[in-house]
């Protein structure tokens, strides 16, 4: 009999840091942290001095991570952290984005 146990659903949240989250690390902070958790995105800097941010994968994991962008690394200054949630698109890996 096949394991009946159901594969948890896959989302997609985009996000959004405000703050001092540019110069501080928060990128690679950001695909360290993604990737232990078995995170699938990307992360990059815009123009505005924002930090963006995709990551696919279970509903449980990705809270987890958005709970860690509040904070970030120990540099950042974390003053807003806006997600929009999407459609998966199945990406593979975590990197590093450039945006601007």
């Amino acid at each position: 009999m096949p394991n009946s146990t159901p594969l948890p659903k896959l989302i997609r949240a985009h996000v959004f840091i405000s703050g001092r989250v540019q110069g501080v690390g928060y990128r690679y902070a950001t695909v360290d942290t993604a990737s232990q958790l078995g995170l699938t995105g990307w992360v990059g800097n815009l123009p505005d001095n924002r930090v963006e941010a995709v990551f696919e994968g279970s509903q449980v994991v990705i809270e987890e991570m958005i709970r860690w962008c509040h904070i970030g690394p120990p540099a950042a200054v974390v003053k807003n952290v806006v997600v929009e949630y999407e459609e998966p698109e199945g990406l593979r890996g975590f990197e590093v984005k450039r945006l601007n």
